[in-house]
């Protein structure tokens, strides 16, 4: 789960870690905060779950007060597009206003896992900013990586070596080690799976600011943090995904037009290598589960056709805990209640495979039966193309 940037400071804030002094301005807010805005140097950022808001308009800088007030009312309600959302972008429902610092350095910071090394490791680079990702391009050496042994912890040694490699005064140091034992204990305590600073900034006082900040918490650990509920914005997020979590479907929305729907997430992968390997492209990454209901198989068809781009669909599905005779009649009854149009190429294996296979072929339906996962991509990849 990704926070916003000012619910993210809020956890900073907890944690002693320094932070600008803002307020967030919303449509119940605005008229209210915006009319008592001092004169001051400000910085206006539109809050949405996506990177590049600056280069996107959706960060003002600014010393006078009547510019930030009409920056707010006109990016609050509308959706913002950056180069990391799709071209409809993200409505923005939230602006965080706080006091621009002078800084003198950008410097980038991050806790994130690292699933190769199975450790918590530290990210960090003079050079941070908007830029960071050019930098790890063209130069890799310029960005430090330490791997924090799970029993040992954070040790001092590596926030002095982080603090050397951000070239840091010995007050910096101080400084340092202090933010980074704090966002260790966040996350830690919190489940999170990144917790980053770009930048961290020093400021013309000497100061260490985190200007910006990134958290994202594995939604794995949420049964241990009820109040995660408060923090989701589902608005954020394709809402075919979020509904296809209300049915216990797991649903990712792809760029092909070649829609799966698999029981397994290991199985929905091969499926679409497979459809990459014949040519074609998917469309989606659908799993739904290992109890392929009659009505999580007609959800997920409601999912699929609302993406307009779909031309077919394969269906793969492995009849180990539910058979294949009640998932065959669940496809049936599914296809018919949604009156699905576009073909749809079947396979089935494991138990009843065969009497489900002899289901689908004198159901009258347009389904297109397939007997193994190569063919069953060969043939989605055709009736695509036809």
């Amino acid at each position: 789960m990704i926070l916003h940037e000012f619910q993210a400071k809020e956890l900073f804030a907890q944690y002693k870690i320094p932070i600008p002094k803002g307020e967030i301005i919303n449509s119940n807010t605005k008229n209210k905060l915006l009319n008592a805005l001092p004169t001051h140097r400000w910085v206006a950022k539109a809050q949405i779950h996506a990177g590049g808001r600056g280069k996107a308009g959706g960060v003002l800088v600014s010393d006078d007060p009547n510019k930030i007030a009409d920056f707010c009312h006109q990016l609050l309600g509308i959706n913002l597009a950056t180069h990391q959302t799709s071209v409809q972008g993200l409505p923005v429902h939230n602006i965080l206003i706080e006091e621009a610092s002078t800084i003198i350095q950008e410097c980038y910071l991050a806790f994130m896992i690292n699933r190769q090394l199975n450790q918590i490791t530290i990210i960090a680079s003079r050079h941070g900013g908007v830029d960071i990702e050019q930098v790890a391009q063209t130069h890799p050496d310029e960005i430090i990586q330490l791997g924090i042994d799970p029993v040992m912890g954070l040790m001092p040694y590596q926030c002095r070596q982080i603090g050397f490699t951000l070239k840091l005064n010995s007050d910096q140091h101080k400084q340092l080690k202090h933010i980074m034992e704090q966002m260790y204990q966040l996350f830690i305590s919190h489940d999170a799976s990144l917790v980053e600073m770009n930048p961290l900034a020093i400021t013309d006082q000497g100061i260490l600011v985190a200007l910006d900040a990134k958290i994202v918490l594995d939604d794995n650990a949420s049964f241990r943090h009820p109040h995660w509920d408060t923090l989701k914005d589902t608005t954020q997020e394709d809402q075919r995904e979020v509904k296809a979590r209300s049915y216990g479907l797991n649903y990712v929305a792809l760029d092909g037009d070649i829609a799966c729907m698999v029981n397994g997430a290991g199985l929905a992968m091969a499926t679409m290598d497979l459809i990459k390997l014949h040519g074609g492209k998917p469309a989606n990454f659908l799993d739904v589960g290992g109890t392929a209901t009659a009505e999580r198989v007609a959800e997920a068809f409601k999912l699929i056709l609302a993406d307009g781009t779909v031309k077919s669909i394969l269906i793969n599905i492995f009849g180990g805990i539910v058979r294949c005779d009640l998932i065959a009649e669940g496809i049936i009854q599914a296809v018919k209640e949604v009156n699905l149009q576009i073909p749809v190429v079947v396979r089935l294996a494991g138990t009843n495979a065969d009497q489900g296979q002899n289901l689908l072929d004198q159901s009258g339906l347009n389904l297109i039966s397939a007997n193994n996962l190569t063919d069953a991509a060969h043939k989605a990849v055709l009736a695509a193309q036809s």
